[in-house]
């Protein structure tokens, strides 16, 4: 009905231009008028209304950075193509019906303003989608300063946390864009519900992984870096999902473990203490003094850069061998790794062992005791010549 009225009233307004040349006259004019007004007008208004935007809004230090880098998002160009195509719009609507084709005028508008409904639940909708982007890019901007600036939050459950917010931001933007569009919730409700359960009872060992990703970031038995052995997978941490765990074991082989199995594995972390104790066995002859080679191992041990100095090395006498005094070497090293444990093995044997040779303490070969029945004569070893009386017994060297 206000259609028709406007129509009316544009109609008796424009009864006096009834000649051709008043009609063309007045064409002229709406078309000069369009032209200006689109062309010249609209991108100036645009323009100095984005450059305010841009000096009294974004540029203010309280606004999120990427709130102001979303600009993009809607550029200037946009806003003025659109006035300049409603401008355009609405003078080849007044063009007609100053040529006397109201009708055709009426039904256009009529379509007009069929779509205009349309039209702002796109742009509404296109509104709810712009603001989850701008939305998620300053979430995750505030959570990455916040776990800078925070020893209790590391990366895994930064990760975790962040992807959380973005499915909570997503799934609110979903539900508002189906009632902008006026969808049956309910309905999609039971539907989702259903779907769930069925996808629930077909997943899960990935839903436990899921779940157990959760559990791992709570508990935070590693972090991405560290050095672990994990169900005797040892290797460096090198990703932590939600669903699963990669480690970078020392032949450069990746290695993946759902979480759901982490969290039922045996877990050892050899750097979350900084420090790491690492034991080497050595054995002296029986007829060393052990004080004396206990000594002249802490000793070497000591000496060497690669072990620290506190705790202090120690050597212990440990096992009666078959062929020598077992000895026990512990010592430890700082900020512990692969390399370094292999660096710190090799120097202290190489140490000890130059120690050992300087003091004269031997390090003996695996030796057997040989010895024959008394009853049965014994026996003896031949060296070509048969022994006249052989000896009850033989220590022979393996």
């Amino acid at each position: 009905m206000q259609v028709g009225e406007f129509l009316a009233t544009a109609r008796s307004s424009l009864a006096q231009v009834a000649t051709t040349e008043a009609r063309l006259g007045a064409t002229a004019v709406l078309v000069g008028s369009a032209v200006t007004v689109a062309l010249l007008l609209a991108p100036r208004a645009v323009t100095r209304a984005a450059r305010e935007l841009d000096d009294r809004v974004l540029s203010d230090p309280r606004i999120p950075d990427s709130v102001s880098e979303a600009r993009w998002v809607l550029p200037p160009s946009v806003v003025v193509r659109t006035l300049q195509t409603g401008v355009f719009v609405a003078a080849t609507l007044a063009v007609l019906v100053v040529w006397g084709r109201e009708d055709l005028a009426l039904a256009a508008t009529v379509l007009l303003a069929s779509l205009a409904p349309v039209a702002g639940r796109v742009l509404l909708t296109a509104a709810l989608f712009v603001g989850a982007y701008v939305g998620i890019d300053a979430l995750e901007s505030w959570l990455t300063a916040y776990a800078a600036d925070s020893d209790r939050i590391n990366e895994h459950q930064e990760g975790i946390v962040f992807r959380v917010l973005q499915l909570v931001v997503l799934l609110a933007v979903g539900l508002a864009t189906l009632t902008v569009w006026d969808a049956e919730l309910g309905s999609l409700l039971v539907g989702a519900g259903f779907l769930g359960i069925v996808v629930g009872m077909a997943a899960r060992q990935t839903l436990g992984s899921l779940i157990a990703g959760f559990v791992l970031m709570f508990s935070r038995p590693f972090e991405i870096g560290d050095w672990v052995e994990i169900d005797g997978e040892e290797g460096i941490v090198s990703d932590i999902t939600i669903i699963n765990t990669r480690l970078r074991n020392f032949d450069g082989e990746s290695v993946v473990f759902p979480n759901d199995r982490v969290t039922k594995a045996t877990i050892t972390n050899r750097t979350r203490r900084d420090q790491l104790r690492l034991t080497v066995e050595v054995g002296v002859d029986y007829e060393t003094d052990l004080d004396l080679a206990v000594g002249v191992a802490e000793a070497a041990v000591e000496d060497l850069g690669v072990v620290a100095d506190v705790p202090a090395p120690n050597v212990l006498p440990t096992t009666f061998g078959d062929s020598a005094v077992g000895l026990t070497v512990r010592f430890w090293i700082k900020h512990p790794s692969a390399p370094r444990r292999a660096k710190a093995n090799a120097a202290v044997v190489q140490a000890i062992k130059e120690a050992f040779d300087g003091r004269g303490i031997k390090i003996p070969y695996p030796q057997r005791e040989l010895a024959g029945r008394e009853e049965a004569g014994g026996f003896a070893v031949r060296d070509g010549v048969e022994s006249e009386e052989p000896p009850t017994s033989v220590s022979t060297t393996d």
